[in-house]
Parts: structure tokens; sequence; C-alpha cells
């Protein structure tokens, strides 16, 4: 069973990828995506913080 799951997440995995790249019609691109999704990222850790 773990073979299974482990098999069917790296097909998501690649899937996710593929259209990613696909995505973005250069590399310039895709570190532009890339650092959009950083600076989400960021400000949903900054505005859930918790002092």
């Amino acid at each position: 069973m773990k073979t299974l799951y482990s098999k069917l997440l790296m097909a998501i995995m690649v899937g996710l990828f593929a259209l990613a790249v696909t995505g973005c019609n250069t590399v310039e691109g895709f570190g532009k995506d890339v650092q959009k999704g950083g600076e989400a990222l960021e400000e949903s850790a900054e505005e859930n913080r918790k002092y």
C-alpha cells in the first residue's frame, strides 16, 4: 500500500510541476512566479503570527 501511495504522490507532484513550468513562458517568468508565491507565504505567516 505504501508503494502505491508513493507512486501516486510522485505522479501528482510531477504533473503539478509540469503545469507550473508550462504556465511560464521563460525561466524568468518561473522565477517571478516562485517569488510571488514566497511573498504570499511570508505575508500570510506575518498575519497569523502569534506573540
